[in-house]
């Protein structure tokens, strides 16, 4: 009696973890298709801004617009180029022009072969034909009116200048406000949070005046230089991460005759390395889409960055839209590989996880 109660507690336990297997299984799936559903709802402009950049003027502007860069097949006759159609003639279906539109919805349909015998048929139940047309010359084309190679280069320029002064100002305040003691220490660092509420359009006007009296304007100093003055977003990010770094390395590479700025180069930024490369994203991206500052301080079109180039084609060419779709491609490019290749590092920044 005692053994089948034994046996009996035993496949009821067995039933109840396959049923909590099972249950876990269909939660990984509906959680996979959520996350599947959402990712493709993100990945939408993406693939519509790919596809817009390879169509034709033609595809443009049917009506609708096609979501791929279909073509329609069209052959020879005559001389002219004529739409081709798939029809059904004595129960055989075949491959047929539209030679010319007749009353009622119907319409002359002839064999590109044999042009001159022709077959009326009603429009609306043939279907007509197309083909995937990728048009790359677009990409060449956009490259040459905008004059991309100059504007990449300036946006380089302004991003990697701009990024190393943010990297080198910010790392040294943060080591300031996470590791040196000092009165009224709290206090500097929430008046220093407190620039963050300030809106960017107060003062731009004074930074104007002073750009234009020491003679900046129309070059790329205005939107590299003041990034050494450090930004509250920066410092507060980093402070809170070196505060994560044990204070007992410091007091190790005192006692080894290690100074203040050997333990920041040494110690500190090795071990923020993830922070670091999370900043690095952010002002690169910043940096990258700003349209703003460009906009204002460089007034030379050969000084202008990709994000006032781009403006600058758009309203140039408001029915080009093939064009201004394949250089804001090639824009978005350089964003999506440096997020690909430091995502591992990024999200260790992201979520501060210190020292292991």
């Amino acid at each position: 009696m005692g053994t089948t109660k034994l046996i009996a507690r035993s496949l009821g336990t067995a039933r109840l973890r396959l049923g909590i297997k099972h249950q876990n299984i269909l939660v990984k799936f509906v959680v996979l298709g959520i996350l599947f559903a959402a990712s493709l709802w993100v990945i939408i402009p993406l693939i519509f801004l790919f596809s817009t950049s390879l169509k034709s003027k033609d595809q443009l502007n049917q009506t609708p617009p096609p979501l791929l860069p279909w073509a329609i097949s069209t052959a020879e006759i005559n001389g002219r180029e004529r739409p081709l159609y798939q029809v059904t003639v004595n129960g055989q279906t075949i491959q047929m022009a539209l030679i010319n539109n007749l009353p009622g919805g119907k319409a002359l349909f002839a064999d590109p072969a044999t042009p001159a015998q022709t077959v009326e048929l009603v429009i609306a139940d043939q279907k007509p034909l197309s083909h995937l047309e990728l048009h790359w010359e677009n990409y060449p084309q956009s490259i040459k009116d905008m004059n991309f190679t100059r504007s990449l280069i300036n946006t380089l320029i302004v991003v990697f200048g701009s990024m190393g002064c943010m990297l080198f100002s910010c790392s040294l305040v943060a080591y300031g406000f996470a590791r040196f003691r000092a009165p009224w220490l709290n206090i500097l660092f929430l008046l220093l949070l407190s620039t963050i509420m300030l809106p960017q359009q107060v003062t731009l006007i004074p930074m104007y005046v002073l750009f234009k009296k020491i003679g900046w304007i129309n070059t790329f100093l205005p939107l590299i230089i003041p990034q050494i003055f450090a930004n509250a977003y920066d410092v507060f990010f980093l402070r809170q991460y070196f505060m994560t770094i044990p204070l007992e390395m410091d007091e190790a590479a005192r006692i080894d005759g290690a100074s203040s700025l050997q333990i920041l180069w040494h110690i500190i930024l090795p071990q923020a390395r993830p922070a670091l490369v999370a900043i690095g994203v952010f002002h690169f991206l910043y940096a990258w889409n700003d349209f703003y500052q460009p906009l204002i301080f460089l007034q030379s079109p050969e000084k202008w960055t990709l994000a006032v180039g781009i403006q600058t084609l758009s309203g140039i060419y408001t029915k080009n839209t093939h064009l201004i779709m394949a250089v804001t491609m090639l824009m978005v490019l350089p964003p999506l590989i440096l997020y690909f290749f430091s995502q591992r590092v990024f999200k260790q920044g992201l979520v501060f996880t210190g020292v292991k």
